[in-house]
């Protein structure tokens, strides 16, 4: 097993753009006030993880266009199958951070094709992915922009 993290230690970074657009339909776990939601994206947690701004006005309806940069191994999409990118949702508290749900998609299903020299050819996905609680229950849905290419060519304006 020590054999394999070092592998993995000498590959080069890769760091991609992922926009994370709207969560929708969260269970409010603050029942005395609004829920405060943000969202931590990261392929390997002890290696990179992007945090987005706390969204104090969204409620149950958080995180509106914020874009996250995340840091991962380049070849580790071809070494583990079952790598992905993992979103955690938590709650900003005065006291702790209370987990709301997370939502995992796998590498290999974000990094489809993508030639950077020709950007006519490399539509951005658009990914919907379900929003889970601790516990196995559904709890929303999370809407993910992934450029193939890793970044965005063109920032745009996406309105609600």
């Amino acid at each position: 097993m020590s054999d394999r993290w070092t592998t993995f230690q000498r590959g080069e970074d890769e760091l991609r753009e992922i926009e994370v657009l709207i969560i929708s339909d969260l269970k409010n776990v603050k029942h005395l006030t609004k829920m405060r939601a943000y969202a931590v994206v990261y392929v390997e947690k002890d290696f990179h993880m992007a945090k987005t701004q706390v969204d104090e006005h969204g409620g149950t309806n958080p995180t509106r266009n914020q874009l996250v940069k995340v840091k991962f191994q380049a070849k580790l999409a071809e070494k583990d199958v079952l790598a992905a990118v993992n979103v955690d949702i938590y709650e900003h508290g005065h006291v702790r951070e209370k987990p709301v749900g997370s939502a995992r998609v796998l590498l290999c299903d974000v990094l489809k094709g993508g030639d950077a020299s020709d950007p006519v050819d490399n539509p951005i996905q658009c990914l919907t992915v379900q929003v889970w609680r601790s516990s196995g229950r559904p709890q929303g849905l999370l809407n993910l922009w992934v450029p193939p290419t890793g970044r965005f060519l063109m920032r745009r304006v996406f309105v609600v």
